[in-house]
């Protein structure tokens, strides 16, 4: 059948490469389906590059078919990610799916997925832990390890797990698939294979990058949007709305406190260390923040919790074939190109284009309309 990766690709980087030939090596004859973020991500940043660049870069890599997680799944917490992702390859009928894990172990990971559906004191547990002060990732790691007495704190295992529940609470048909991640995450420093945030920090610090990527991705390095660029953007917004709260994972009357130090805050890490505390993760904050910039409600999160269409955004002539296959049996309509008032989840994806391209005007609006089934590589 067919192979699934899950990638934001914030930027391309050679861990990226080293991922899809791994996936080569194990399945040198089935057709590769990437699910991709678009102009933002799940850390509460713009995607340094716009999606079509991204698309591009995927299809020189070796993807075969490139299909866009709308900006409802791909920039919330890691079950909705999730969710999202890995119910629009279930609906393409691909069959498994590859993802990077610090611990490499598919079993353990499905103990862990098995004991965060299947035991009722788990959610009990996580209750205590955050109500003792833990942030959520925390107090959902000290449940499993009580649970378990397994530990699991590292970002793409984490992620894993919420893949893997996915597939047990949908029953899906998929199987994932794990491969040992070899850098560190957090690291900033800049080595063959490193993380996408060093890479990001370096090009923001104009520092040389070129020994971190293939040499394919470097004309696409331009115009790069990083989230400082809009910060002047979510001051006015948070200064002239009146009705904070009303955004997503806006609560406890964190809205109060945003108003309070706004005004004397340069940048966006000034901000969130300002508001940051043990409940609150850098990266909730992040994702927050960006809601309030793009306008993305509660009301409107509360409507948006399924798929609602399957949007193509490029592909080569074996994904152009592998898709001809599977659609007759894809209950999801299958986009060939942007259909205003078809889906309020598509309507809001425009919506989130304007805003990422008010930054480098790349006229990003334009490739929104005319790019039919994407470009075709």
């Amino acid at each position: 059948m067919a192979v699934g990766i899950i990638a934001e690709y914030n930027p391309f980087h050679n861990g990226h490469m080293y991922h899809l030939q791994k996936v080569k090596e194990m399945f040198p004859n089935e057709p590769i389906v990437l699910i991709l973020s678009g102009n933002f991500t799940q850390r509460g940043e713009p995607s340094i590059i716009d999606k079509w660049k991204k698309t591009s870069i995927a299809i020189k890599a070796g993807v075969d078919l490139v299909v866009e997680l709308p900006y409802v799944f791909a920039t919330q917490s890691a079950d909705f990610f999730s969710y999202g992702a890995i119910t629009l390859l279930e609906q393409l009928k691909v069959d498994k799916f590859v993802f990077g894990s610090e611990i490499d172990n598919i079993s353990e990971l499905t103990t862990i997925a098995q004991c965060q559906i299947n035991n009722p004191e788990f959610e009990q547990l996580v209750k205590i832990y955050s109500k003792l002060g833990s942030n959520y990732p925390t107090a959902l790691s000290k449940a499993v390890y009580d649970l378990t007495n397994k530990n699991i704190n590292a970002p793409n295992d984490l992620l894993g797990v919420s893949y893997i529940k996915t597939i047990l609470k949908y029953n899906y048909q998929i199987k994932p698939i794990c491969i040992k991640r070899t850098n560190d995450y957090h690291s900033k420093s800049l080595n063959k294979i490193c993380s996408a945030t060093a890479i990001r920090e370096a090009l923001k610090n104009h520092q040389d990058i070129s020994n971190t990527i293939p040499d394919f991705v470097v004309p696409y390095l331009n115009n790069l949007h990083f989230k400082e660029d809009y910060f002047p953007l979510l001051k006015y917004k948070i200064i002239t709305e009146d009705n904070l709260d009303r955004y997503q994972t806006v609560d406890e009357g964190i809205d109060q406190k945003l108003k309070k130090v706004i005004k004397n805050c340069s940048c966006y890490d000034e901000l969130i260390n300002n508001i940051k505390s043990k409940r609150y993760t850098y990266n909730k904050l992040s994702r927050m923040l960006m809601h309030i910039l793009i306008g993305f409600t509660k009301d409107f999160a509360e409507k948006a919790k399924e798929i609602e269409y399957i949007r193509i955004l490029g592909f080569n002539n074996i994904g152009q074939k592998y898709l001809n296959t599977v659609k007759k049996d894809v209950n999801l309509k299958i986009l060939s190109k942007f259909e205003k008032n078809y889906s309020k989840i598509l309507d809001f994806e425009l919506k989130t284009t304007e805003i990422y391209d008010l930054i480098e005007n790349d006229n990003l609006l334009y490739e929104e309309y005319t790019n039919h089934l994407g470009k075709k590589e």
